[in-house]
């Protein structure tokens, strides 16, 4: 079956839940809240075409993306005060990518509240590891294309 006929978030483009809470909606890209949200306020964005992951995202989305990323972060602060913001977005199951439709979450967040860190509090990576990365990163992108 067409990975976009099961796509939940296909399903909301095409405004076909009837349970979608949508807050945004432009040619390219809807604002929903999530079923489950982190934090109240927490607004998941997506492109209406079915990219499944930031791989296969191209500039013009991605643009857009940000454009809207900005417009809700916005609208977050004057509805709801949060004491911060995160803007979060994942690839893969190893990043905790649970839908395979591109998502950016837009989370407020209160110094009480229940999400908790996204960020380990210390790691212990060698001088050695961490140039090996750098050195493998830098080649990568000084050899990449302009739109890879």
């Amino acid at each position: 079956m067409d990975s976009q006929l099961e796509c939940p978030f296909c399903e909301i483009v095409r405004k076909s839940d009837p349970d979608a809470r949508e807050i945004y909606r432009d040619d390219n890209i809807v604002a929903f809240f999530p079923t489950e949200p982190a934090t109240l306020g927490h607004t998941l964005l997506v492109p209406r075409r079915h990219i499944e992951d930031i791989w296969a995202l191209d500039s013009r989305t991605a643009e857009g993306l940000s454009r809207v990323s900005l417009k809700i972060a916005s609208a977050i602060r004057r509805a709801v005060n949060p004491d911060g913001l995160n803007v979060i977005q994942s690839n893969g199951d190893a990043a905790t990518q649970t839908v395979p439709h591109l998502h950016v979450h837009v989370v407020p967040r209160w110094r009480d509240d229940r999400f908790g860190r996204i960020w380990p509090p210390k790691t212990d990576y060698s001088d050695f590891d961490k140039d090996e990365a750098w050195g493998r990163l830098r080649w990568a992108v000084r050899n990449s294309g302009q739109d890879d």
